[in-house]
């Protein structure tokens, strides 16, 4: 017994002050090898071991001639003892750990043996061999060290009324690691994705043990990992269930069984119980995993700056960093940007001189809609990286967005603009965010003078950021936008066609153009430039409502009623909720919509040749009848200006909404019913009563922004949609009231034919007197 205890700890020892490493070959006979050798030899030569302890010795030395790198003799011996018929009950936790450590080394002698036949079907049944050597080697290591923490707990407890120290973590070592990591490595390798997910599953399952933290961390990280970027949802299974025959994630060319092969008589613990929560897709299952994941990273997180703790400290950084890199796609997919920007701030205590982990926060505030705080984070990503130009571009593009800081914007693109040749690529772009700050400045101005000279600026700004770079079709599109603003037409339609000759598709050029063609009268020509741009960009409601506006010019208000109708379906087809992955906290299109259902229940398409849908007020159609600032047209709906200029693109003759065609004679065939294509009814009531309700239909659109403004507690959710809204009712008023307007000439016209202006007779045109041409003039006045 002696020379089998000496043996045991002198190979501990050895492989303690020499240890194996994964992938790496036994180093051969050493001395201290040979002394072991010794002693085992000498253990079973003398015959008086009991059965238990000869099994014990057995396993020992096969562990030997595998670290001396005798493959063939270790698994004569473990034939010899017959390792798969050890009993696993009633036995003590040191033998657990000893059989647990025999079928790792088993599977690795069976690795490193090559196969004696080519046949295809023994090398497969070989590979089964291994992994299920590791697999069994895995599921007792589990069960031992819960045994092992149980008694070393147990022992505690007895040994003093006290609360004890708390164990210390038992050292798996190189043959245990090897057991509980190795064989999903195969199946990974393998090609059985379904297994190799299995047997994760298996390992997580397992009741959790001081030793196994860092392994759990470690395998639930690869597990998120796995389940994101190689299972899809149709491919996903619930835990709790056994794995499906086919899967679409496995080797169509290996065939092998998707379940286990053995069984064994003792099983480690596994959590259980009816209130225990079971994901029930792979994007769930992953960000469950990796919030565990989080939680044990920051718990056991090095923060000390000694330098003893230097590589310690760079160790958990790696693996926090690998974590919060996949909670970034887990929950940028569904669109979690709130809670991803409270982990990230929780990794703040990382994240000294750390640029990566800064940046990252700043980008989720930016996601979050919280850009005050975005700016200061990105501030902090300016002072560790200087030299990256597209820092400061980015917080000049938020300080221009939603926050209006003008000023600070302004200074974030000078800091691209003088930084010299380390950003020269970058230079173009910083005279861009110039520019558009200048321009939104002449905007807010409220002095004439200095409107002219915060354009005269930007104009500059812009057409430098085109000579830097004359292949950027936004600067042309910016340099054409500036020009227009300063009604300088013929210019900015030669650099929107240069804008357009760069990037053909693009919706804000093609937007400029046709808006360029109507400012000089060219109606149908734009109304062909819209109808092209919405053939690629359908649902875009800004291109939707200048269609509205041409149309009422060229075709007449009833086709713009139609395409009013339409943009109510697509308003109502884009915001109403139907994709799960946008009921994220803070992110999806219409939060207070989920909220309260009835809102988008309540809302119905409108039926235009219903009474009660027409919308007629003059109000509404003045308002309309003049747009907003420029950029407002061009730019995203964080980057929109308050309206000061009217635009360029809607001269006078433009607002008087004249008949296209010429005037006829009232007759059967030109009747109001006929004219009006379908909407018999529509001027069947009073104007009264037609106002009336296009108000309340107004009216209900704008109440959901008011309530939401005007409130002490304000509904959470962008307003964007309601606004949407309520512009697509206020231009179907204006269409209501030019066809109203239209009807009220037609009646005037067939009731009283002597109250329209007779053309002057040839005489009267040959023979005017100032007198005449008095009377004239005054009978014409009466007329009107």
């Amino acid at each position: 017994m002696a020379e089998l205890l000496l043996g045991e700890s002198k190979l501990e020892q050895s492989l303690k002050e020499q240890p194996l490493r994964p992938g790496a070959s036994p180093r051969g006979p050493r001395p201290q090898l040979t002394e072991v050798r010794k002693h085992l030899t000498a253990a079973l030569d003398r015959g008086n071991l009991k059965s238990e302890f000869l099994q014990e010795s057995n396993l020992i030395m096969a562990k030997l001639n595998y670290v001396e790198g005798d493959y063939k003799e270790a698994l004569n011996i473990y034939a010899r003892v017959g390792l798969d018929d050890l009993p696993l009950t009633a036995v003590p936790p040191y033998r657990l750990r000893m059989i647990a450590e025999a079928y790792a080394t088993k599977g690795l002698c069976l690795e490193k043996l090559p196969v004696s036949s080519s046949t295809s079907n023994l090398h497969v049944d070989r590979e089964q061999d291994v992994i299920t050597c590791y697999e069994k080697a895995g599921d007792i290591a589990l069960l031992y060290l819960q045994e092992i923490e149980r008694v070393i707990l147990t022992n505690i407890q007895n040994r003093s009324p006290k609360p004890g120290p708390a164990p210390h973590d038992q050292e798996l070592g190189f043959f245990l690691e090897t057991g509980l990591q190795r064989a999903h490595v195969l199946y990974f390798k393998n090609g059985n994705l379904t297994r190799g997910v299995g047997r994760f599953r298996e390992i997580l399952r397992a009741v959790e043990t001081r030793t196994t933290q860092n392994l759990r961390m470690t395998i639930a990280r690869q597990l998120a990992e796995i389940l994101l970027r190689g299972m899809c949802e149709q491919s996903y299974w619930n835990p709790l269930e056994d794995p499906p025959c086919q899967s679409p994630l496995d080797d169509p060319l290996r065939k092998g069984a998707n379940t286990k092969t053995y069984t064994l008589t003792r099983k480690a613990r596994v959590y259980s119980g009816e209130n225990i929560f079971c994901p029930q897709e792979n994007t769930e299952e992953a960000l469950l995993l990796l919030l565990i994941s989080e939680s044990m990273a920051n718990r056991d997180a090095v923060l000390s700056r000694i330098p003893e703790h230097k590589s310690d400290r760079l160790i958990s950084l790696q693996s926090a960093s690998v974590v919060y890199d996949l909670l970034t796609i887990a929950l940028g997919r569904r669109g979690q940007y709130e809670m991803l920007s409270e982990c990230l701030e929780r990794a703040m205590k990382f994240a000294f001189e750390e640029f990566q982990l800064w940046y990252q926060f700043a980008l989720s505030l930016m996601a979050a809609g919280k850009s005050a705080r975005a700016v200061k984070v990105l501030k902090e990503c300016i002072r560790l990286k200087p030299d990256d130009a597209t820092i400061p571009l980015l917080a000049a593009k938020l300080c221009m967005g939603s926050l209006h800081w003008l000023e600070e914007a302004e200074k974030f693109a000078k800091t691209v603009v003088d930084a010299g040749e380390k950003t020269s690529e970058f230079k173009a772009k910083g005279y861009l965010a110039l520019g558009l700050t200048y321009s939104l400045q002449a905007t807010d101005a409220s002095l004439r003078g200095m409107q002219e000279v915060l354009q005269r600026k930007a104009l500059l700004a812009f057409q430098r950021a085109h000579s830097l770079s004359p292949t950027d079709h936004q600067a042309a599109f910016y340099l054409a936008l500036q020009l227009a603003i300063s009604r300088q037409i013929p210019e900015a339609l030669g650099y929107v066609r240069q804008a357009l000759q760069l990037q053909g598709d693009d919706a804000n050029s093609l937007h400029l153009l046709a808006l360029l063609l109507s400012a000089q009268k060219h109606y149908h020509d734009a109304l062909n430039i819209i109808d092209m741009a919405l053939s690629e960009y359908p649902e875009n409601f800004i291109l939707l409502f200048s269609k509205v506006k041409l149309e009422s010019l060229c075709r007449g208000p009833d086709e713009a009623l139609l395409t009013c109708k339409h943009m109510l379906q697509i308003w109502k087809s884009c915001y109403n909720l139907t994709n799960p992955s946008d009921s994220g906290r803070g992110s999806s299109l219409l939060d207070r919509t989920i909220a309260d259902r009835r809102q988008l229940n309540t809302i119905t398409l409108p039926d235009f040749s219903d009474p009660e849908t027409v919308s007629a007020s003059s109000s509404s159609s003045s308002s309309l009848s003049r747009t907003e600032s420029p950029l407002h047209l061009f730019m995203s709906p964080h980057l929109r200006s308050h309206p000061k200029l009217d635009t360029f693109v809607w001269p006078p003759a433009a607002h008087s909404f004249r008949d296209p065609g010429p005037r006829q004679e009232p007759s059967l065939c030109n009747s109001p019913e006929v004219y009006f294509h379908g909407f018999p009814s529509l001027f069947s009531v009073s104007s009264v009563h037609a106002t009336s309700v296009a108000a309340s239909r107004v009216e209900q659109a704008l109440s959901e922004v008011a309530s939401s403004l005007q409130s002490s507690a304000p509904k959470q959710g962008p307003l964007h949609p309601w606004m949407t809204l309520a512009q697509i009712w206020l231009h179907a008023v204006s269409a209501c009231d030019t066809q109203l307007k239209r009807y009220k000439r037609w009646r005037v016209k067939s009731l009283h034919p002597a109250l329209e202006p007779q053309p002057p007779s040839p005489a009267a045109t040959t023979k005017k007197t100032p007198c005449a041409f008095q009377s004239n003039r005054t009978r014409s006045e009466v007329t009107a």
